[in-house]
């Protein structure tokens, strides 16, 4: 079925969804902001990283809205979802980017029915992702700064950003906003060159922050990474 959809910034037109998928979404999605917050040590949160994750929420917003699309639903753009949870560690990664979302919906630049399910397709899923690649590669690689920077930023980064558009055309696929061949074979092949800018984005921006600025990489460590040869800041 086709439908109108009214001019979003944001991927998933409500008027794509119906009510049900809609509120279960959205549901789904405040269940998982809940837990995030119950998971979150605030106590020991570093105030000066904090200025700098706040600073990064808002660049984050920026990005999103530098974008180009072929259709309604059908947008492309960076995420920077892997070098947030780098950054911030994947549960206040899933807080702080739900800020971005909020803002572009408050401001009318978003369908607010959709919200929920723009986080689960678009979030979530690099999100995870990134997380599971850190864990994995702190298990299984050796402890270094190229591991880190090559594994868990460049292809981390770039797999998480094919995944939020696998997720997000599935979603209109599932919901029959457009043909599945039109999705997969039109659409999909634009993700994967998208996937590798935000590989080289998110891989570039986390070695310049661990180099520079390793105070603000909450999942760095340097005697893990470093080992005897740190530097003395």
């Amino acid at each position: 079925m086709n439908k109108q959809a009214d001019r979003s910034f944001m991927d998933l037109p409500a008027s794509f969804f119906p009510d049900a998928a809609l509120w279960l979404s959205n549901g789904a999605a405040l269940s998982l902001l809940a837990l995030a917050a119950r998971r979150v040590a605030w106590r020991g949160l570093p105030l000066p990283a904090c200025n700098a994750w706040m600073g990064a929420c808002v660049l984050a917003l920026a990005l999103w809205l530098l974008r180009g699309g072929v259709a309604p639903g059908l947008s492309f753009h960076l995420l920077g979802a892997g070098l947030f949870t780098l950054m911030m560690g994947p549960w206040l990664a899933l807080l702080a980017l739900a800020l971005p979302l909020l803002a572009l919906a408050l401001s009318g630049q978003a369908d607010l029915p959709a919200l929920g399910l723009n986080y689960l397709t678009m979030i979530l899923p690099p999100v995870a992702l990134s997380a599971a690649a850190l864990r994995l590669s702190q298990r299984a690689l050796p402890s270094n700064l190229f591991v880190y920077v090559f594994v868990n930023g460049f292809l981390a980064g770039g797999a998480g950003m094919f995944a939020a558009g696998l997720s997000g055309l599935s979603a209109l696929g599932l919901a029959g906003a457009y043909p599945w061949d039109q999705l997969l074979e039109e659409t999909l092949p634009f993700y994967f060159l998208l996937s590798w800018s935000e590989a080289f984005t998110t891989g570039l921006l986390a070695a310049v922050l661990v180099v520079y600025r390793p105070e603000w990489v909450a999942t760095f460590d340097d005697g893990r990474y470093l080992g005897p040869r740190r530097r003395a800041r």
